[in-house]
């Protein structure tokens, strides 16, 4: 039997799964991700090496780290403190938000494997009175290894150390191999038991690069639980993807599935190069999933929106979920559609029968436009949504100039047309 389409929406009337059979429930074989799943939001660290962004100021820090705790985000990463005396403070500054605010996230900080990294954010952390986990991450593939004259042993050694001095200060070390996913076996079943046997709670499994395909998830994902079952420990695994290949969504997804219990993302998917896995497309998906029932996801238009701000992005116009055109249509047989399920004075139809995803369940609406293809309902909509009456002339006037037009016309346009045909008083 299938599952109940959006678990947490209710469909008035008739149910659900009677207006939409879910092919991504039939056959499903089980609970996608872990029970307690974990988001580790990477916006204020890697999503900052993008080299097109710009630092945001420390006031915009605080308000994404504000948003972030909205979206039920768990851990933030919040830089690099070691890199200079700006992040060392911006780092502090935002420790004492997270504290005297009692946002409910856990803080996150990272660095190379060498005392001088990890010594700020120590001190960082005893200055502010509040736990750390510290992220030590050092290059562990064969061609990374080359290209900077290191072996095993020295990367073992270095790892060995950095654990050692977080954990002499009873902080929780992150080990992280940056480009995992391009790692041989046996030097991460080297590096991973070192760091298990020095202490390490988590391994950060990263595709650095961009590289891995789900089969590379599966077989790391399962080859690191076999080094963790092996060694007896309890030690969590991180997933960190970046999305060279396009496929980053999809590896964090596959990854939860194949036993990793924390993900990482940023904002709008901004970070290295083309980006990380996008942290609001991994919610989305898990909610519509019907895997985050409880998570209240209104806030995700205003987590991205304020990132962009931050770092001077731009949104894609056709960007899932945030862009401007992610819930707007203005073909005529669409948006007839919509207004009929909204005539029946049924929101839950009208967000879902030309939408995948329901607008209303991310804080945000189905919106109708006027253009080329649309028809005289898309009009006497888009009037009576703005208190004009739409009379016989005023909707073929509107509808006239939409079909010589090459694009939808503009809000400023159509209400040229209303006070043309009515009259300024028209455009109430």
């Amino acid at each position: 039997m299938l599952r109940r389409a959006m678990a947490d929406q209710n469909a008035p009337g008739l149910e659900s799964e009677k207006l939409v059979f879910d092919w991504n429930e039939f056959g499903r074989k089980g609970r996608i991700i872990p029970e307690h799943v974990a988001f580790f939001d990477e916006t204020l660290r890697d999503g900052l090496q993008n080299p097109s962004v710009k630092d945001p100021s420390i006031g915009q820090k605080l308000e994404l780290l504000h948003a972030m705790a909205a979206i039920g985000i768990h851990v933030a990463d919040i830089g690099l403190p070691a890199s200079s005396q700006r992040a060392y403070e911006d780092c502090l500054r935002m420790c004492e938000e997270i504290r005297d605010a009692k946002l409910g996230i856990k803080v996150a900080m990272a660095g190379r494997t060498v005392a001088s990294d990890i010594t700020p954010m120590i001190q960082i952390s005893q200055r502010v009175g509040m736990p750390v986990e510290i992220y030590a991450f050092i290059g562990s593939s064969p061609i990374r290894q080359y290209a900077e004259g290191w072996d095993v042993s020295e990367i073992a050694k270095r790892s060995i150390e950095a654990i050692d001095l977080g954990v002499k200060h009873g902080l929780s070390v992150a080990y992280v191999t940056e480009d995992t996913t391009r790692s041989r076996p046996e030097a991460l079943a080297t590096l991973f038991k070192a760091a298990i046997d020095h202490g390490a709670s988590r391994l950060c499994v990263c595709d650095t690069v961009g590289h891995a395909t789900p089969d590379g998830v599966r077989n790391l994902i399962g080859f690191t639980k076999s080094i963790i079952f092996g060694a007896g420990a309890q030690v969590g695994i991180d997933w960190h993807g970046h999305n060279d290949r396009g496929l980053s969504l999809e590896n964090s997804l596959w990854a939860l599935e194949f036993g990793a219990d924390r993900v990482h993302g940023t904002a709008l998917g901004f970070g290295e190069r083309v980006g990380n896995a996008a942290m609001e497309l991994i919610l989305l998906n898990l909610k519509l999933l019907g895997l985050l029932v409880h998570q209240d996801l209104t806030g995700l238009l205003r987590y991205c929106t304020l990132a962009a701000e931050a770092v001077g992005w731009s949104i894609p116009i056709n960007y899932p979920l945030v862009g401007r055109d992610a819930f707007r249509t203005a073909t005529g047989v669409h948006a007839a559609a919509i207004i009929k399920a909204q005539k029946k004075g049924d929101a839950w139809l009208a967000d879902r029968v030309y939408s995948g995803v329901p607008a209303g369940m991310f804080g945000r609406e189905q919106e109708i436009m006027i253009g080329f293809m649309s028809g005289a309902s898309n009009v006497a909509y888009w009037l009576e949504r703005r208190g004009i009456a739409p009379t016989k002339e005023l909707c073929e006037a509107i509808l006239a100039k939409a079909k010589d037009a090459k694009q939808n016309l503009s809000e400023e346009e159509i209400r040229a047309i209303v006070a043309a045909v009515q009259g300024p008083g028209g455009q109430c």
